[in-house]
């Protein structure tokens, strides 16, 4: 299907020149110019009139939307390259943007206030403004929970130097590091995929040189999540908010039932997995299961596949499903969206980005050949899918949080990795990616809650005093101990370090949402697989919604589900384990 694809992304028709762009700087200026006209105007006072406020209104979502591309630009440039020291220096300039346009909203969000409610509901009765009317209601809300504007204002302003400050010192501390194996000096993000190693000798080798690695900057680490963990307790406690976890609810609009029901269900499906990590372990021959060994394949049957094939494979299952979602990733593929090449000097991980003016995403993988990377390649699409189906939306309406998001992504990943296994070409293939599947699982039921338990507790201890090095890995280590249910017999202490989500200011608590995008597309999957091809567009409704509903409304439209229970949970941890016994049938 496809030949000699290009693996490295095309950002010279977004702004030519890299981070030396004068077309990307001509951009900022005049978008730093517009952002100041709209300032002055919001500080002249509230619009008046439906027809003020839909004026405003549009003014405020082209800011939005320029300011999203700017953002997203200098995301890929600093991720295809942590060499490139300019890239932080345009990086920083939005950074200052975005907090100016914050600081806007602000005060835009007071004169939501300051309208009467009665006036209020008139205006979003109005032809303009109801489609927003979800979005803007749920900014008046969360504005009511804040501070006076003006004190937000300067919380913006210091945030950019001091609280992003120190997640952008750690991404550059950690992008360049090396850790050296076997002669070969291997950035963290190629050290991170040579963990599923078939070799037990290499692995143990390199996760004592990951660990050693990640102790020789512990200590910066430390300093790094002190200061920003101290920066969110000090402002929650001047806004009055009692709990840490109140605005990672607010920002994935769902409540704290949710998420307790959600858990409880995790926690009561954990003895199916700790008896998939105990066969696991039996079957590579292990006296004792570590952390490095969790990701370790059970066979050696996994064929290699080259980006040409993985392409084709992935545009095909997608086919089968949406032949919608198979045209958005052909175009992903042929146009270059993807960064996919496998070299130093790249940040780890993957993401999905979007530019909604171009109604263009851009994906950053890093792909070895393994059918691991091919369903992070399928992950990423979705997320770009789920962008796609958005982009007729006014830009407040496209706004939805990253527990929905990891639905859309998490779906795709599975319709992949479904048939990857039906089409596997050996009993010894077909295992391997089954026990792909189910550890996928443990990384998403197990792993992730360990991040939680790790970051509720280092909260609690962080009110008390800074939290040392010594203490950090002991919470992280009891957390490993208590989400894989004793499972494990060598930890990760480290991991508070290693784990650049715990750094990331945008997103406080970036854990349970991806638990809860696993689980709840898996309850999507089943509904999908019920209904047949008529789901294509049930799909894509309720993808269309996810930016103006909370999830608990989201699930009861789409699904008739009550998320607040853990019934819903229940189902769901059961589909997800739903290859456990064929898995244990095969390898007794």
């Amino acid at each position: 299907m496809f030949k000699d694809l290009n693996q490295t992304w095309d950002l010279e028709v977004i702004f030519p020149g890299g981070s030396h762009s004068p077309e990307f700087a001509a951009y900022l200026d005049l978008l730093e110019g517009d952002l100041a006209k709209l300032a002055a105007e919001v500080a002249g006072g509230a619009p008046t009139g439906a027809t003020g406020w839909a004026d405003r209104l549009r003014r405020v979502q082209d800011i939005m939307v320029r300011l999203r591309q700017a953002g997203a630009f200098t995301t890929c440039l600093n991720a295809q390259d942590v060499g490139d020291k300019y890239a932080r220096v345009v990086a920083a300039h939005v950074s200052q943007l975005r907090a100016g346009f914050a600081s806007v909203l602000t005060r835009l969000d007071q004169q939501m206030i300051d309208v009467p409610d009665l006036y209020w509901d008139e205006l979003l009765r109005s032809e303009s403004l109801k489609p927003l009317a979800f979005n803007l209601n749920e900014r008046r809300q969360r504005a009511h929970d804040m501070l006076p504007p003006d004190q937000e204002t300067l919380v913006n302003d210091l945030s950019v130097d001091g609280y992003h400050g120190w997640s952008e010192l750690y991404d550059v501390t950690t992008g360049r590091m090396t850790i050296a194996v076997e002669f070969v000096r291997l950035s963290p993000g190629q050290a991170a995929n040579r963990m599923s190693d078939p070799d037990p000798t290499f692995r143990d080798r390199l996760m004592e040189r990951w660990e050693e690695a990640w102790a020789d900057e512990a200590d910066f680490c430390a300093t790094a999540l002190n200061h920003l963990g101290g920066y969110r307790l000090n402002l929650y406690r001047h806004r009055g908010w009692d709990s840490v976890l109140k605005e990672p609810l607010t920002i994935n609009r769902m409540s704290p039932d949710t998420l307790a029901a959600m858990w409880k269900a995790v926690a009561e499906g954990r003895d199916r997995l700790v008896t998939f990590l105990r066969r696991k372990q039996r079957l590579l021959g292990l006296d004792r299961l570590g952390w490095q060994d969790v990701g370790a394949p059970v066979g050696r049957a996994e064929r290699r596949i080259s980006y040409d094939e993985a392409a084709g494979f992935i545009v095909e299952q997608f086919g089968r499903f949406s032949p919608r979602m198979a045209e958005f990733a052909t175009k992903a593929f042929v146009d270059r969206w993807l960064e996919a090449e496998d070299r130093p000097g790249k940040r780890m991980g993957g993401f999905c980005t979007s530019f909604p003016g171009l109604k263009q995403s851009r994906i950053f993988v890093t792909f070895s050949g393994t059918m691991g990377n091919v369903a992070t390649v399928a992950h990423e699409l979705g997320h770009g899918y789920h962008q796609s189906v958005m982009n007729d939306l006014p830009p407040l309406a496209q706004g939805y949080a990253m527990n929905v998001a990891e639905t859309a992504s998490t779906f795709a990943e599975t319709i992949v990795a479904d048939a990857a296994a039906r089409a596997a070409e050996s009993r010894e293939e077909r295992l391997v990616l089954i026990e792909d599947k189910l550890q996928r699982a443990v990384s998403l039921l197990m792993n992730i809650q360990s991040r939680f338990i790790f970051e509720s507790r280092f909260y609690e201890e962080r009110r008390r005093g800074v939290v040392g090095v010594q203490r950090l890995n002991e919470l992280m280590t009891e957390a490993q101990k208590e989400a894989f249910a004793g499972a494990l017999d060598l930890y990760h202490p480290h991991f508070w370090a290693s784990k650049l989500h715990f750094y990331d200011t945008r997103t406080p608590f970036y854990n349970f949402p991806y638990t809860f995008g696993f689980l709840f597309s898996a309850g999507v999957y089943a509904r999908a697989l019920e209904v047949g091809p008529g789901f294509e567009g049930k799909y894509v409704d309720l993808l269309r919604d996810t930016g103006r509903m909370r999830v608990e409304d989201l699930a009861a439209r789409h699904l008739g589900a009550d998320l607040t229970k853990p019934d819903f949970w229940r189902k769901a941890v059961d589909a997800a384990l739903a290859d456990l016994d064929e898995f244990l049938r095969m390898t007794a």
